[in-house]
């Protein structure tokens, strides 16, 4: 969503790289580039004025006039400012004192309420909560229908003791939740309610009866963030007809301009809570301002990758594979522990939006955006036409058995060859990785081999010509002569001295990942991380 505000801001940073000091002109011309690229992104013009002029006056003070590299210090201060604009810092759930806790949802028809009922249930279930949903919306056509099927998916309770489609009261049905919540012990009770095409007063009444009626710990304004500047009128009306605690932005993944998100917390005063990203029930989490504009800005998300990561991965798994990588060499290390590996990066989400929380992810767009995420599945399916055997040993993988897999997984022989290669090259990596002989983010788990079918990460081989490994280049002969024949050797051996041996892989940070000059070392909190803490 944030594509084209994420490439323009990028683009003005660019211009400020290499200089030593900001004269006033470069304040105001970069001041100008991203007042252009917020109107664009159709922010709301209150908040881009009071965020341009919160930059241009630290801009000019002490703290980039100072700074030894002015650019990152100007990178510092729209961060911060877009932290604020996004409401400052993490908002949690109050949670009652004596249960059940009441989260009431209003929105207008068509930001998504029920569905997103269904994924803060979810979320809550996870967090160890005993949801109950409320079927309050009874005009619109099976809407208490869709609450019910949303309900078993997610698998929590539901009351929904009218039909719905025009027949009942959602005043009383949102009062008696209450009655059977505490009767039943669940602790938190969400109420779903009804929305309309537009604001009017008939919405706004039987919202405010229904939060009279439950007096709700909670009250959650739900918008689609692909609706630009009409999220801030919608807010406003809403603020002052029912009133509410905090925002919901859903379809995070759209591919509007994404203004509502960065103006609905600063017009309204009130914070973004949750946000919701996909159509799954799992596409749904806390709003961390300070993680969505370092995504803004291109600099990557990674506490949110982690978190993630966390939440697939099962430590006593990944204690044994680091055992099995360590041990002989990585050659434990079978086509099953890869198949597990890739069935929990799955179950971690998209592939292409695992990969946009890594730092500089806006410059690889285009691959990202070319990606299939198919392509896992296909590989999962050539590794299940694979006997165990083969799987235990892919040693015995010879051209036979290749064909046969080929042909029962519905892929060419080539593509069978190729996953073969690339899983003993990423063997051999995260091998490496294992025993500490390779710095850097190549050993991650998945990521060594290269991503199968995404152009320029390793899915294609080049098509670019080879050297042949048989053939002698010119200067490869020796000479007949001993003399000149005993320096040609001793050239060769510096040479051969001089390139990086095995577990000595060249950074691209400068020097080599062994431990030179330029290594690259990873935050405490990443490292711990990728140790199977």
């Amino acid at each position: 969503m944030f594509a084209t505000l994420s490439d323009r801001l990028t683009a003005t940073f660019k211009n400020l790289r290499g200089k030593g000091r900001l004269s006033e002109a470069d304040i105001d011309a970069t001041a100008r580039e991203i007042r252009v690229a917020l109107l664009e992104a159709d922010v709301a013009l209150p908040v881009v004025k009071d965020f341009i002029a919160a930059v241009r006056e630290r801009a000019r003070g002490e703290e980039v006039s100072q700074a030894l590299n002015p650019a990152q210090q100007m990178i510092q201060i729209v961060n911060d400012e877009l932290v604020r604009i996004l409401g400052g810092e993490t908002r949690r759930l109050r949670f009652a004192k004596q249960p059940p806790t009441v989260i009431m949802l209003a929105g207008l028809q068509g930001a998504g309420k029920t569905t997103l009922a269904g994924k803060l249930a979810l979320w809550l279930k996870d967090q160890g909560k005993q949801p109950l949903l409320v079927a309050a919306d009874l005009q619109r056509p099976n809407a208490v229908t869709q609450l019910q099927v949303v309900a078993e998916r997610a698998g929590v309770a539901v009351w929904a003791p009218e039909p719905g489609n025009g027949v009942g009261d959602p005043v009383a049905v949102a009062r008696s939740s209450i009655e059977h919540a505490t009767a039943k012990l669940y602790d938190v009770v969400v109420v779903d309610t009804a929305g309309r095409l537009g604001v009017d007063a008939e919405l706004m009444k039987q919202a405010a009866d229904i939060r009279d009626a439950v007096k709700p710990d909670e009250t959650l304004f739900v918008v689609d963030a692909m609706i630009g500047q009409d999220a801030v009128t919608t807010a406003l009306a809403f603020q002052d007809g029912v009133g509410f605690d905090g925002v919901v932005l859903t379809k995070l993944d759209g591919d509007a301009r994404g203004g509502a998100a960065l103006s609905v917390a600063s017009v309204t005063g009130k914070p973004v809570m949750f946000a919701s990203a996909g159509e799954k029930l799992t596409d749904f989490d806390v709003f961390h301002p300070e993680r969505m504009a370092s995504r803004i800005l291109d600099l990557g998300d990674m506490l949110t990758l982690i978190e993630t990561a966390q939440k697939a991965f099962d430590a006593e798994q990944a204690e044994e594979m680091a055992r099995k990588l360590q041990a002989k060499g990585g050659k434990e290390f079978t086509f099953d522990d890869f198949l597990q590996q890739m069935q929990a990066i799955k179950k971690m989400g998209s592939f292409k939006s695992l990969l946009g929380m890594l730092p500089g992810a806006g410059q690889m767009r285009e691959a990202l955006e070319s990606f299939d995420e198919r392509e896992l599945d296909r590989v999962q399916a050539i590794v299940h036409s694979m006997t165990p055997a083969e799987r235990d040993n892919p040693k015995i993988l010879n051209g036979s058995r290749r064909a046969r897999i080929a042909k029962g997984s519905g892929r060419q022989v080539s593509e069978v060859n190729q996953l073969v290669e690339r899983f003993f090259m990423a063997r051999e990596m995260m091998s490496q990785a294992a025993r500490g002989k390779l710095g850097g983010l190549g050993g991650m788990p998945g990521m060594a081999g290269g991503i199968p079918g995404l152009p320029g990460m390793g899915g294609k081989k080049s098509k670019g010509k080879q050297p042949k490994q048989g053939k002698k280049g010119k200067g490869g002969s020796r000479s007949g002569n001993p003399a000149k024949r005993a320096a040609q050797l001793a050239a060769a051996e510096e040479k051969r001295s001089a390139e990086p041996q095995p577990g000595q892989v060249p950074s691209a940070f400068g020097g080599d990942a062994a431990g030179g000059d330029g290594n690259f070392e990873l935050p405490d909190d990443i490292a711990q991380f990728l140790k199977g803490r």
